[in-house]
């Protein structure tokens, strides 16, 4: 069962569409227990750090995710806030990260930089993986975000992008993965990605 999971801060219909156009039955999990049969979870979201961890937390999702997504091994996609939330912390907020990987989440630091870095971008694939291979190069994604994630181990980066500087756009670490940009909004790119996720 490919689980979505539905706290109050993500493009779920959009998410929904997109995989059951793909070929795949998508079950919106509204609630914690909905992902306990799940074999692929894919954990969106649009906002603020401290807010998405209160979501999570007030709803009680937070040890459920960890018994699936850290003891059971389920596979899990991260998008924009849903791969900052599995850091460990965030200059956004004063809130605790879930902690799946070793990275952190900053702002955009540049003179005369834009923030938020809003719009389609191509991204360089670091670490090539079944989600993102070597010619993604060549692609584009849509990208609407103010920070970005830092790794502590280069080896969990799979693709970096740039906005006056390279940042992280994609990261795996074991069943754990996280895109910065918005696969849902990317077209057939986006399609492509998605469904090598579905797929693993």
């Amino acid at each position: 069962m490919i689980a979505i999971a539905s706290f109050g801060i993500g493009n779920i219909l959009s998410l929904t569409n997109m995989v059951r156009y793909i070929g795949f039955d998508a079950v919106v999990a509204d609630k914690p227990g909905d992902l306990l049969c799940a074999t692929k979870i894919i954990l969106p979201g649009v906002g603020a750090f401290d807010y998405g961890m209160k979501r999570l937390s007030d709803l009680g999702w937070i040890d459920v995710l960890n018994e699936v997504v850290m003891q059971r091994r389920v596979p899990v996609l991260g998008i924009c806030l849903g791969m900052q939330l599995m850091c460990r912390s965030s200059q956004e907020g004063n809130s605790k990260g879930l902690g799946w990987i070793a990275a952190d989440v900053v702002r955009f630091d540049g003179a005369g930089l834009r923030v938020p870095h809003m719009g389609w971008n191509s991204i360089e694939v670091s670490n090539p993986n079944p989600l993102i291979s070597s010619n993604y190069g060549e692609q584009r994604f849509y990208f609407c975000h103010s920070y970005h994630t830092v790794c502590d181990d280069p080896s969990d980066i799979l693709a970096t992008a740039r906005h006056g500087y390279d940042f992280t756009a994609a990261f795996s670490c074991n069943n754990i993965y996280g895109v910065q940009f918005h696969p849902e909004k990317s077209h057939r790119f986006g399609m492509s990605l998605i469904k090598k996720f579905l797929e693993l």
